[in-house]
């Protein structure tokens, strides 16, 4: 588990193919070492990867195929900055949210526009995943943190402050470059508690919280009690 506030930038060293499966290497100066163990977890741009090999500035880590394809991990080249957090430990502040590292989907930059000190960014989201995207709720892109600002159908806004700037990658971004997003893991499982109750779940694994749901449990219609 990570908690999405970013610990350092780390650049692409290499990435190749090896045993059926690819090779990354990260190097970055910033990253404390000091307590990195072969097998631990570090969150790539928001994917956790499992550290194969290290020797500081930089680490090794296995990728497979189809987390290249389901991640923008695939758009990596030598050079690419990459925002590194290592898995939280019992110590460790949670600054962010939960966050698992295992990526829902890819969202793209729509727009991003200065709003005083900060960059205002809109993001588009694939459907399935807009239905757990909430006005002031969590997400995160590319491993970091956010705040959602505003919903608006597949769209939603985040505030970008000075700092997030600087010590991620969002600097780089664009519109139209694509990011890796992870929903907050509360709204996923509350959906599946929610259609597990009521029964309403199809053969796609689909459902919803009804009206009769609600009643039976003690939510009654508003000036009801």
């Amino acid at each position: 588990m990570f908690t999405g506030i970013i610990e350092a930038l780390g650049r692409v060293e290499s990435i190749r193919p090896e045993s059926g499966e690819h090779r990354l290497r990260v190097s970055s100066e910033a990253l404390d070492f000091s307590d990195v163990r072969t097998g631990d977890s570090i969150a790539v741009n928001g994917v956790c990867l499992t550290v194969t090999d290290f020797a500081p500035p930089w680490f090794d880590a296995d990728v497979s195929g189809e987390t290249l394809r389901l991640t923008t991990l695939e758009d990596l080249r030598y050079g690419s900055p990459v925002n590194l957090e290592k898995a939280l430990t019992p110590r460790t502040r949670l600054g962010g949210h939960l966050v698992s590292g295992h990526v829902d989907g890819m969202g793209r930059l729509v727009s991003s526009e200065p709003e005083g000190g900060s960059v205002r960014m809109v993001f588009e989201v694939p459907p399935e995943l807009a239905r757990y995207v909430a006005r002031k709720g969590s997400i995160c892109i590319d491993g970091t943190s956010l705040t959602v600002n505003d919903v608006e159908g597949v769209r939603f806004s985040v505030n970008i402050i000075p700092h997030t700037q600087t010590a991620t990658v969002m600097h780089s971004y664009r519109p139209g470059c694509a990011v890796n997003l992870e929903v907050d893991v509360i709204a996923r499982y509350l959906e599946r508690l929610i259609t597990c109750e009521t029964g309403g779940i199809d053969a796609a694994g689909q459902g919803g919280l009804t009206a009769a749901f609600l009643s039976e449990h003690g939510f009654g219609a508003p000036g009801s009690h």
